[in-house]
């Protein structure tokens, strides 16, 4: 292993998470952190931190120039960006490399790519990779879109070329209502991605988001690692992410990963990245972007396959070849992930800050937290409020959800809402239950009354068990009185 020393140019519990497979692989750890999070767990969980700035991100873990500096200043050779921040930024990418530093991550051409959504379609178009119907090249000229989705047909999605996460995204079920939301989409597209470009595309109005898992080496094998059931949603991001899909037919199974393993080979990549694919109601599928990092959600494949998927990215950045291939990988069981969030789900999912007054992980057989929080910390207002991921596993679905149940009830968290009781009313609901939730759950199944409903049966039955273990306290201590009481009677007696 030439590499000796990673810095990994990120926060919270990826940064743990990152830092832990290298540990075990021997390799020195550099954590970086902001002002606002020195007594974060990942700072003094590495062999080295640094400062590298004022709260804000844009002042401390997006500038590129510190995260170079720190590696020349602690003499780690390799940077490891984990999600987010500069994970998918092709720009810093291509510095690092020219630094002399190792980028643990695919080349700077393939997250280019792959990052404008208009040419990794091209790309992968050659490749006879699935597509939804719709433009392929982008526009911000109101009229001809409008022509264009006259010709696919509505409801069509006006989506921001460059960017994610939602933004500069609508759906238009009506021509009428077409130049305004198209207007709303370039607008936003610009303030959040500096470009107003967006493309068109028909609408597919209750679909299933599925992505695979894909590893690849710098000697050109590719292999997939099957799938990950993505569809519960709030605002277009994931809360609930599960492997395998409960729908997929083995057939179905193998022809997404073919189709992932495509999409990798049509930009000659290297390193782990996912593959996102929107299914229709016959689970027909088609492809949707491609992600050129880790995964918020790669443990619930980790645990599927027993692949440590952060220990090959550090292989691959080294060179080293794929040590399986892709018959040597099978599905072994199921997986469920919650994220744990610090917000409001009865106040549209609203973020929520705050000290965490009271924090105890749940523990026990088949349950892994990933988090990067300890009690008495703060949760920041300035960056994304995931406290933790709450994974489980099971030798099926049916174990995976209750060990989940279990888990989600054994977490105490006290100082700030979090998205737990509604993962929970999530792995309660029949359609979750059955497998045939699309990415349309949330709008057509929850309300905050819903929550209000859960919370008033849980009290009650909180109360009644407090009731019963009272009544049973003094139900025993009335025997004992009335135990002490005979013994004086027999005493006095004789």
């Amino acid at each position: 292993m030439s590499i000796k020393k990673i810095l990994v140019a990120n926060r919270g519990e990826i940064a743990i998470r990152v830092m832990r497979s290298a540990k075990e692989m021997g390799i020195a750890t550099v954590a970086v952190y902001s002002d606002a999070d020195k007594l974060l767990p990942h700072a003094s969980y590495a062999d080295e931190a640094i400062n590298i700035g004022p709260a804000p991100a844009s002042e401390s873990y997006l500038v590129q120039e510190k995260i170079i500096e720190a590696c020349k200043t602690t003499g780690a050779d390799a940077i490891h960006p984990g999600y987010g921040f500069l994970s998918e930024n092709a720009a810093f990418a291509d510095k690092v490399e020219k630094a002399g530093i190792n980028f643990i991550g695919p080349s700077s051409k393939a997250i280019s790519v792959m990052g404008d959504k208009l040419t990794s379609k091209q790309t992968v178009q050659k490749f006879n990779v699935p597509l939804v119907p719709g433009m392929d090249k982008p526009i911000n000229d109101v009229e001809k879109a409008k022509k264009v989705a006259d010709e696919i047909g509505y409801p069509i999605m006006i989506k921001a070329s460059a960017g994610g996460g939602g933004k500069g995204m609508r759906i238009v079920n009506d021509k009428k209502d077409f130049e305004e939301q198209m207007e709303r989409a370039m607008s936003e597209a610009r303030n959040s991605f500096g470009n107003d470009e967006v493309f068109v595309e028909k609408y597919i109005a209750s679909p299933k988001h599925i992505e695979v898992q894909v590893l690849g080496d710098k000697h050109g094998n590719i292999v997939h690692l099957f799938e990950r059931e993505c569809s519960i949603q709030r605002r277009h991001q994931k809360v609930v992410e599960e492997a395998p899909s409960a729908l997929l037919t083995e057939e179905r199974r193998m022809k997404i990963g073919e189709a992932a393993i495509n999409v990798a080979k049509s930009c000659a990549y290297f390193g782990a990245g996912t593959v996102e694919f929107i299914a229709d109601e016959n689970l027909d599928f088609y492809f949707l972007e491609m992600n050129t990092r880790l995964q918020v959600e790669h443990p619930v494949t980790e645990l599927i396959t027993g692949v440590d998927l952060v220990k090959e990215q550090i292989k691959i950045a080294d060179n080293q070849p794929l040590s399986f291939r892709q018959e040597d990988l099978k599905v072994q069981g199921h997986s469920l992930e919650v994220r744990v969030y610090a917000e409001d789900p009865a106040n549209n999912f609203l973020p929520d800050t705050g000290k965490l007054i009271s924090y105890v992980r749940p523990q026990g057989a088949g349950v892994r937290v990933d988090d990067g929080y300890e009690e008495g910390l703060d949760v920041s207002i300035y960056y994304d409020p995931m406290i933790a991921k709450l994974i489980s596993y099971g030798k099926d679905r049916n174990e995976a959800i209750e060990r989940m149940k279990r888990a989600i009830h054994e977490y105490q968290i006290a100082g700030v809402k979090t998205t737990l009781p509604f993962c929970d009313f999530v792995l309660r609901h029949q359609e979750f239950l059955d497998g045939s939730f699309t990415t349309k759950f949330v709008e057509t199944h929850f309300t905050p009354e819903v929550l209000e409903e859960v919370v008033d049966k849980e009290l009650s039955e909180a109360a009644l068990a407090v009731a019963y273990q009272e009544f049973s306290r003094r139900k025993v201590q009335v025997a004992r009185n009335d135990t002490k009481l005979g013994k004086w009677k027999s005493r006095v007696r004789n």
